[in-house]
């Protein structure tokens, strides 16, 4: 990621004349922050240059990825599509996963699908409105947690560590192996078998404990809470990756993600869609609201967004960790941009008690963030006006 060297306090001096900004700006270690803004200009044959800007942001302070893994995840699970094409297999097919051990868990159907039937389309769409777990751990399993490692590593991200499910109580060893999953035709003939997978994948080892204190069950543990099991990700190298999908022309093709057109159009959709504008899964408003996970700009709040603006992005919060990796567009004034945050909101440093202060500190952060660039966009001059129309779409169809 190239940074101005002509002024390193670019972004920082934009986001302090936000004074909502300056408690947390100021305190920037102690709430683990990192943030990229990036600028977009158009040419004149409105190809996209890029501008990056960065505030504290380092490799070595660590923070929680969540649900940010299911994003990469996904654009693998396409990728793999693509691969399977000649079996008969695309992202609509019917795909049933089974199991080979106790603690794996198996999936024959899906109600809330169009067709009753699990499948890569309907789990790519409910991590992206809802970032729904149990559909990123059928990913996972489809792909297969080596193959995640080397297809992230052939594409330049050779630090990312997505070593396992989400929300479920699993080892090690149990999330090296995988679930043995067939996809089925439309006259219920199995046209694919995938065996169950056991994964060599060797990870990059790091070092990071915060807070404390942790719960272990009922008990409190007065020790800091370890995460170098877990995934981890860099901040750069996710906003890198929604960069590979947003602008594909930009990124040489080694380092693409190798999906389609029509592939590319479904992700772009869903993931600047609302809840209620999905028919399959469908969701209710009351408690899937529209900024249920769009963080940035946002901050969550139950208000309706403008009309003119949608928002492509992945959000994660576990842990105390808020995160959101996002591209901005507003069709009424020509306004682009990408912008990547995360923030620690857990000030008495103890976790797994559940008690943390995303909503004191960490949406409204966001909300601020999101804001504070957004009205910096309005003001500044392009060289061309952008044509947008890419990222149109009819939602309601």
């Amino acid at each position: 990621m190239q940074q101005r060297n002509d002024n390193q306090n670019f972004l920082e001096n934009i986001l302090k004349s936000n004074p909502e900004l300056k408690p947390i700006l100021n305190f920037k270690d102690q709430y683990n922050v990192q943030i990229i803004y990036t600028k977009i200009d158009r040419d004149k044959n409105n190809f996209p240059h890029f501008t990056d800007y960065a505030f504290n942001v380092n490799k070595n302070n660590y923070f929680y990825p969540a649900s940010t893994v299911k994003m990469p995840v996904a654009f693998l699970a396409l990728e793999k599509m693509q691969e399977l094409k000649k079996y008969g297999v695309d992202k609509t097919t019917a795909m049933i996963t089974d199991s080979n051990s106790a603690k794996q868990t198996l999936v024959y159907n899906h109600p809330s699908s169009e067709n009753g039937v699990p499948n890569i389309a309907h789990y790519i769409k409910q991590i992206f409105l809802v970032s729904d777990n149990d559909a990123y751990n059928r990913l996972y399993e489809f792909l297969g947690q080596e193959e995640i490692q080397k297809k992230l590593k052939k594409k330049g991200f050779e630090d990312a560590v997505i070593r396992h499910r989400l929300q479920v109580a699993l080892t090690a060893e149990q999330n090296k192996t995988t679930n043995p999953i067939e996809f089925y035709d439309t006259t219920g003939k199995i046209i694919y078998t995938q065996d169950p997978q056991y994964s060599n994948a060797v990870y990059p080892t790091f070092n990071a404990q915060f807070g404390k204190g942790y719960y272990k069950g009922n008990e409190l543990i007065n020790e800091p809470f370890d995460f170098t099991t877990k995934n981890r990700i860099y901040l750069e190298d996710l906003h890198q990756i929604l960069r590979t999908i947003l602008f594909p022309e930009t990124v040489s093709s080694k380092h693409r993600f190798k999906i389609n057109k029509e592939d590319e159009q479904f992700l772009l959709h869903w993931m600047s869609a609302y809840p209620k504008e999905s028919k399959y899964p469908n969701y209710d408003n009351t408690n899937y609201w529209d900024a249920y996970c769009k963080f940035m700009l946002l901050g969550s709040e139950k208000t309706k967004p403008d009309s003119n603006i949608r928002i492509f992005n992945k959000v994660g919060d576990a842990y105390g960790f808020l995160t959101d990796i996002s591209y901005i567009v507003d069709f009424k004034n020509n306004v682009e941009f990408m912008l990547s945050a995360t923030i620690l909101c857990n000030n008495d440093g103890i976790f797994n008690d559940d008690k943390y202060d995303y909503d004191g500190i960490g949406f409204p952060f966001m909300k601020n963030v999101g804001k504070t660039i957004y009205e910096y966009e309005l003001k500044r001059t392009k060289p061309f006006t952008p044509d947008l129309s890419k990222f149109k779409f009819d939602y309601l169809k």
